[in-house]
């Protein structure tokens, strides 16, 4: 996950900054010139009527800012910016700078100039920088020690393979890989993304009003990004608020790929951890052995819940408490409905759960749109096989003043994500490597030469 700074020019102290689009506020142009031609809008899938709707509102500077700053993190240490520092023993590799932040030391390409942290978790830390040769702005994530847990190193090499390969607007572009000085010895892997502003979980918990433009246009950026990897048979199985990042003008970008996997992978991945339990789908949360695309829109659902009722919609402390709290809503459900189970255990324990009626969702969500109310109803259906499906929700009526179906192509993704989980901790720094050169032609090709 990728902690983001607010949008605005590197400052350390936290600046004025813009956030999402007020749905109240109209005196003041955006502060991000969000205006788009009718052609850009075409190509990006969206109806340029709607668009204007939602993007020639202007920012609310105060609630936004608090959705930004609301990370878990002490404002001095958030805004101290990075500070350059030798390197170690006083001797610097080639092409390589050093800054200090968070304690932690940054060993980086000279192109890119830091200019503070802005997230850490158990990857390690991030930090917003500039590109000085196209002075575009990044997040540079430095992932520390990756081949001392196994689980992490394989995670990072899958999340790398797939990302080389996906091109989409709603889908966080990874836009470098530094190379290390020495092949068979780095134990830091730096990955450099796009810039966003925020994510998800942060503007949900925040003071910042949301309509029901925002809420739409959210879910339709999601599903969007969503249908380009299903139709690439890829499963992102960890959609989350936290995993969706979002900038000033409201796109959204999906994130964080180390869990995903490809639609026709067999084998050992179909029983491993996948999801955060509050959005996990009740066929993981039963053990099902066969699962599929489906899984995501679940997750969707519960995104979408709450975003229309600002927490989430069920917060389960561990799995059996999960699939109280979805039967507690959805209600009991009939003898058709767990035909999908095949765990005779699991059907037993649904089965012996108390009859409940289930909570209608237009009393959970009572100033939700009736057509947002229809769509939540359908993604959060406990067979899966009668759960609608990624395209069928973007053709919703709740979706049709956004979506041109003629404008979102399917994926062409020539990728295998399928890695032999025994391999050696040095093949999987040597397919590292491999994914490093494909961002850094010109060392492929001194090695070829060599």
């Amino acid at each position: 996950r990728i902690f983001l700074p607010s949008p605005g020019p590197p400052h350390p102290h936290p600046p004025h900054g813009t956030g999402l689009p007020s749905p109240t506020s109209s005196s003041s142009p955006p502060a991000h010139g969000w205006r788009c031609s009718q052609r850009a809008e075409r190509r990006r899938g969206i109806r340029p009527r709607a668009w204007r709707r939602l993007s020639d509102r202007s920012c609310s500077t105060h609630s936004a800012r608090r959705a930004v700053l609301s990370s878990p993190l002490p404002l001095s240490s958030r805004y101290k910016m990075a500070m350059m520092v030798d390197p170690p023993n006083g001797i610097g590799n080639q092409g390589k700078h050093y800054y200090s932040m968070w304690q932690t030391l940054f060993e980086i390409d000279t192109k890119y100039v830091p200019i503070k942290p802005i997230g850490r978790g158990a990857y390690g830390i991030v930090c917003s920088s500039i590109n000085r040769e196209t002075n575009e702005k990044v997040a540079i994530k430095k992932i520390h020690n990756v081949f001392d847990n196994r689980v992490d190193a394989l995670r990072t090499l899958r999340e790398l393979k797939l990302l080389r390969h996906l091109r989409h607007e709603n889908v966080i572009a990874l836009k470098d890989i530094m190379m290390p000085i020495h092949r068979r010895s780095f134990k830091d892997v730096y990955l450099v993304y796009e810039l966003m502003d925020t994510d998800l979980h942060q503007i949900i918990k925040s003071p910042q009003g949301l309509s029901n433009d925002h809420c739409q246009y959210f879910l339709f950026q999601l599903l969007r990004g969503l249908k380009y990897l299903h139709s690439a048979e890829i499963l992102h199985r960890d959609l989350k608020p936290g995993n969706l990042l979002v900038n000033a003008n409201c796109d959204l970008k999906i994130c964080d790929f180390g869990l995903a996997r490809t639609n026709s992978s067999k084998g050992q991945f179909m029983t491993e951890y996948v999801v955060t339990r509050w959005y996990r789908a009740p066929e993981l949360l039963l053990c099902c052995d066969n699962y599929g695309t489906s899984i995501d829109v679940w997750s969707v659902g519960c995104i979408f819940a709450e975003l229309l009722g600002r927490k989430p919609i069920f917060p389960g402390t561990e799995c059996l408490n999960q699939l109280k709290l979805i039967v507690n809503v959805l209600g009991t459900m009939s003898e058709a409905d767990l035909e999908f189970i095949d765990n005779p255990k699991a059907r037993r324990y649904i089965k012996s759960l108390p009859y409940t009626p289930g909570v209608p969702l237009v009393s959970m969500y009572p100033h939700a749109h009736p057509l947002a109310i229809d769509l939540l109803q359908k993604m959060l259906i406990f067979d899966p096989t009668k759960r609608i499906s990624v395209t069928e929700a973007l053709e919703h009526p709740y979706m049709s003043p956004l979506y041109d179906p003629s404008a979102n192509p399917p994926a062409q993704v020539p990728i295998d994500l399928d890695i032999d989980e025994n391999i050696s901790s040095e093949m999987i720094r040597e397919m590292m490597w491999q994914e490093m050169l494909h961002y850094h032609p010109e060392v492929a090709t001194a090695i070829s030469m060599s």
